[in-house]
């Protein structure tokens, strides 16, 4: 039987895979799980739950509540917010455990439900695997577990001051502020529609243009975000700012582009934070945190920069792990999750964006300038869809065609390939001293996905 939990909580499509049935009973499992880990004489679990925008998340959150509630756990529901807002208000609270529902980057018919251990941290692959065998155990309708009567059910409570003590957070937490950086905001229809504008306008900065900021509950990530960069970089040049900056669905990530609209990705701003964090004595341990995919070039940067650099497996959960183990303050991923663990338990798009405005208000500089700190090497990554994609590390002809892709390349390119833990699909990365040699071998190797795992 196929493990519910993904790399990033429970996915699927909304009222298919994802139903209300199944948002319900696993709801009722983390209670007994995450409220139960929590207990003592005369406490009442406390769940802090938030969603993003999508239409499917109104039922979801209806469900998710009323299963928590159903076990006795008190639900503070803090409606639309980032997954980083639902993590600091989970810990600020003093919350039990947070749920979020949302899907990410993912189109609109997709959703997800997301667990939050206290303090808002995510949860190990033990806790998910004690509330995946509790669901599987106790379904949904069972009787067999203890349900609460009268006053031991769980009661609900809308907590509307979650918008401004997040935000507040956000900007107390900066170096400094933003006067005189003018920065556009994609917010992806998403969580961070209403957060990241007022954000960056109450740390200074002169918001000149948004898009991405009018969600209807069917239009998120729908072109725009940070999957889709070429509004931003046209809207950039069109009203000439200093800072780009684009979200996704749950404003967990964040990518940014220049004056120019020219893209600055997740390595290029982990890199120019990690400068500005060393320079201010705040980089812990000398040392910065990205995956096996980050490109060749951050890994050259930090060592020109004297910052030792640790790299894990790809997922920001691995890069939050690695950090959490060893005391490691700045890491991330190129796709955009950057983590600030002083600030935040989780990559926080809206925050990230902030600091590279800060560092752009302390050094004067343009973002364009500032990315220069690293120099990307050519790098191509396509996604093999509809592929069985649990054979990537078995599959014997597919192993000898990237030993031969390695061998043509040499020591100076690499290649990875990975299954995506959300989608079904084969990522195919390869990184060469020039394009057309990238972009050659990459697709022979994707040709080589669908033909041997298709």
């Amino acid at each position: 039987m196929a493990r519910l939990f993904g790399t990033d909580g429970v996915r699927g499509v909304a009222n298919v895979g994802l139903t209300a049935e199944l948002a319900l009973g696993l709801s009722v499992a983390a209670a007994h799980v995450l409220g139960d880990a929590n207990a003592f004489e005369g406490h009442r679990p406390v769940a802090v739950v938030g969603r993003d925008p999508r239409a499917s998340g109104e039922f979801l959150e209806a469900a998710v509540i009323a299963g928590l509630a159903s076990a006795g756990v008190d639900v503070l529901r803090v409606g639309v917010l980032p997954t980083p807002a639902v993590a600091y208000l989970t810990g600020a609270l003093g919350a039990d455990f947070g749920v979020m529902l949302s899907a990410s980057h993912n189109a609109m018919p997709d959703n997800g439900i997301k667990f939050l251990a206290r303090g808002g941290h995510k949860l190990d692959d033990a806790i998910e695997d004690a509330i995946e065998s509790h669901y599987r155990r106790y379904g949904v309708g069972d009787e067999t577990w203890d349900r609460p009567t009268g006053a031991a059910v769980g009661r609900v409570r809308q907590y509307n001051e979650g918008f401004d003590r997040y935000v507040a957070h956000l900007v107390a937490v900066l170096p400094n502020r933003l006067d005189g950086v003018k920065v556009v905001i994609d917010g992806a229809h998403g969580a961070a529609a209403r957060v990241a504008p007022e954000a960056f306008a109450r740390a200074g900065a002169e918001v000149v243009y948004t898009l991405g900021t009018e969600p209807t509950g069917l239009n998120i990530n729908d072109g725009v975000g940070s999957t889709h960069l070429d509004k931003l970089r046209a809207a950039m040049k069109e009203h000439k700012a200093d800072l780009g900056i684009a979200l996704d669905g749950d404003a967990d990530r964040c990518l940014a582009a220049d004056a120019e609209g020219e893209e600055v990705d997740g390595d290029q701003i982990l890199a120019i934070l990690a400068v500005a964090m060393k320079e201010a004595g705040t980089l812990r341990r000398n040392t910065a945190v990205a995956t096996v995919m980050s490109n060749l070039g951050f890994k050259l940067a930090m060592e020109r920069e004297g910052i030792e650099l640790v790299q894990t497996a790809v997922g920001d959960r691995y890069v939050l792990e690695e950090m959490k183990q060893h005391g490691f303050a700045l890491g991330g991923e190129q796709s955009g999750h950057v983590i600030l663990l002083d600030h935040a338990t989780t990559g926080d798009g809206t925050l990230t964006g902030l600091m590279l405005g800060a560092r752009l208000a302390a050094t004067k500089q343009p973002l364009a300038d500032l990315a220069t700190v690293m120099t990307r090497l050519p790098q191509v990554l396509i996604n093999v869809k509809d592929v069985d994609k649990d054979r990537v590390e078995t599959c014997l002809e597919l192993q000898a065609a990237v030993s031969a892709a390695e061998t043509e390349l040499g020591s100076t390119g690499r290649v990875l390939l990975r299954k995506s833990g959300t989608e079904p699909l084969v990522r195919v990365m390869v990184e060469a001293v020039g394009h057309e040699q990238a972009l050659s071998v990459c697709e022979r190797l994707a040709e080589s996905v669908r033909l041997h795992l298709g």
